[in-house]
């Protein structure tokens, strides 16, 4: 263990303990100890801690217990336990120049925000002046450090670059010069994470001279590459939009052109070559030099005799290949799905009933909702005891019965997120387990192992026959944490070979597995559940991004559990069991 890596760990433990409200006491002495522990050599580290010698002055006996834990197994259950009770969306504040835990706080307390975005928001409208003891420089100095974050070139999740998107996209297309504007880049392909915001306009007249007058609109802070049909613009929120703007004919190549990444605008370019076109500026010219008439961007693929390739698979993979063969796969949409497996309620961490729940879930059209709370072992999210699963599994069995004697075709479905042990173990014994519908597993300690002790404990997880879904497998939160070390090629092949389903946590924070990790379990042949891990009604609506992202991974209805009725979802949940069942000897039934 590196001193320097402990003292970072020492620093965040006393961010996260102060962002909770901790005594001052308590937080000062975790920042003492990560001076202490940042002082010291390794080799003191490693010759002080593990023969249980004090021998660090001035360090608390809690930090020091922080800095063995350390040393020994490469993890920190404190911080662990303190960055899974955090709103995600905290965290990331802390990423704003000058805005401290304390404020951040206050800032929850006060407005129930969560997110960066709804912080923005807040600063405009006046809210966040007005809560005691920040006032408006205060606020000005909050919006003063998200745009420095922005100018920075920092990443922000793709839901807040989509909704700058969209925000900007109305205001350049109220322009009277401006006939259509669309959104391209990163955004448009779905990255997870985006730096920037890209438009498309077309416009009637000079693209430059529009360009120009756009340049100077309201918000702008300066421009870079004035002149010219595409500019970058800076504005007063931090910001950086990238603005084509082009004649209406040229719309569609532009819009292709601005929306792929470079590998793929290289790979269609040369495809182009072979045929005899050349890719002029924001137009496509056949071999005399003719430019060819594009509606759409579906008429541009099919000018070059490419299948039409969608916004998020245009990446630069094998795309253009597949285009051309055929074998592009026919991508899930978000109305292909019939319900969603993992939501929590207010019997663990959740803000809503389980009432609440089902009937957004019917709102939204769906068949079935699966209630998937916290399970024993994971106190500090309110898991489970045995005695709370069978009050919860009685107020379920109620719900059920009301719908069926109404007629209304919606089921709540028994599930759990069962935490897999350090052991690998899965939390609640059998017993308990076959009263579940469906288990989500999902590792929330120990992030520390090592990728063979990490990979391990969740391929023997994945032996255990209760489990249906693999929760949120890499741990990342985007921005926040880094994926714990695992070998995801491993653990997928194995998902599939025994009939688990990996899941792809659509929490805005998550969107874990990410796209690349959707390619391997398509060719795995391994299911994937799109799941909102919604805590309220309106975090059902998570799965639109789950959905992007399957996208993005080349996934078909056919590769998403969800996508099928109750009945089938059940089904997929006891096959492991009844096999396993029926594997045991005689006498281990009675």
């Amino acid at each position: 263990m590196d001193p320097r890596a402990a003292s970072h760990v020492l620093t965040q433990i006393a961010t996260l303990l102060e962002l909770h409200g901790e005594s001052a006491f308590r937080v000062r002495s975790f920042q003492s100890a990560a001076k202490t522990v940042a002082s010291l050599t390794p080799a003191e580290l490693k010759r002080t801690l593990p023969a249980g010698e004090v021998g660090l002055e001035g360090v608390a006996p809690e930090a020091l217990d922080v800095v063995r834990e350390l040393v020994e197994t490469n993890s920190a259950t404190l911080l662990e336990t303190l960055q899974e009770e955090t709103p995600e969306g905290l965290m990331e504040m802390l990423r704003v120049p000058g805005l401290g835990p304390a404020r951040i706080r206050l800032i929850h307390d006060g407005l129930h925000i969560e997110t960066l975005r709804e912080l923005e928001q807040a600063a405009a409208d006046g809210r966040l002046a007005a809560l005691p003891r920040f006032g408006d420089k205060t606020a000005e100095r909050i919006v003063l450090g998200i745009a420095s974050l922005k100018e920075s070139g920092a990443y922000v999740l793709y839901e807040h670059g989509r909704a700058e998107a969209e925000r900007l996209r109305a205001l350049i297309a109220s322009q009277p010069a401006v006939l259509d504007v669309a959104i391209a880049g990163s955004i448009r392909r779905k990255c997870d994470l985006v730096r920037d915001v890209d438009l498309v306009a077309a416009v009637h007249g000079s693209p430059s001279v529009v360009a120009a007058a756009l340049s100077h609109m309201e918000g702008v802070k300066d421009v870079v590459g004035g002149g010219a049909a595409s500019v970058t613009l800076r504005l007063t929120n931090g910001t950086r939009l990238d603005l084509t703007c082009v004649r209406p004919e040229q719309f569609a190549c532009a819009l292709w052109r601005a929306t792929g990444s470079e590998s793929h605008v290289r790979a269609v370019v040369a495809h182009a070559a072979q045929l005899g076109y050349t890719l002029v500026g924001d137009e496509l010219r056949d071999a005399n030099g003719v430019s060819c008439v594009l509606a759409s961007e579906e008429a541009l693929f099919a000018q070059l005799g490419l299948a039409y390739i969608e916004p998020e698979l245009r990446e630069g993979a094998d795309e253009v290949s597949s285009a051309m063969s055929g074998t592009l796969p026919d991508l899930i949409a978000e109305p292909a799905l019939r319900g969603a497996l993992h939501c929590h309620s207010q019997y663990s961490d959740g803000s809503s009933s389980i009432r609440d729940m089902a009937q957004a879930a019917q709102a939204r059209g769906w068949q079935y909702l699966g209630v998937s709370d916290h399970s024993q072992s994971n106190t500090y999210a309110g898991g489970l005891s045995r005695d709370a699963v069978l009050k919860q599994h009685e107020e379920i069995d109620a719900i059920n019965a009301e719908y069926e004697a109404s007629g209304i075709g919606f089921r709540v479905l028994k599930g759990i997120e069962a935490d897999i042990l350090p052991c690998g173990r899965v939390d609640y014994d059998a017993a308990v387990l076959d009263r579940f519908d469906f288990v989500i597993a999902s590792v929330h300690s120990r992030y520390g192992m090592n990728e063979r002790q990490m990979t391990d404990r969740v391929l023997k997880a994945l032996d255990d026959p209760h489990v249906t879904v693999l929760g949120h497998p890499t741990g990342r939160l985007l921005l926040t944490r880094e994926p714990y070390a695992i070998n995801m090629q491993e653990v997928i092949a194995k998902a599939g070979a025994v009939g688990v389903a990996v899941e792809l946590n659509a929490d805005p924070h998550r969107l874990d597995i990410d796209w690349r990790l959707c390619r391997i379990a398509r060719e795995h042949n391994t299911l994937v559940s799109i799941g909102p891990d919604a805590h309220s009604p309106q975090g059902l609506d998570h799965v639109s991004l789950g959905v992007g992202i399957a996208r993005k991974g080349w996934l078909s209805s056919e590769n998403v559990l969800n996508t099928r009725s109750a009945s089938e979802v059940l089904t997929f949940a006891r096959a492991r069991r009844s096999a396993a069942q029926a594997a045991r000897p005689a006498h281990a039934l009675v």
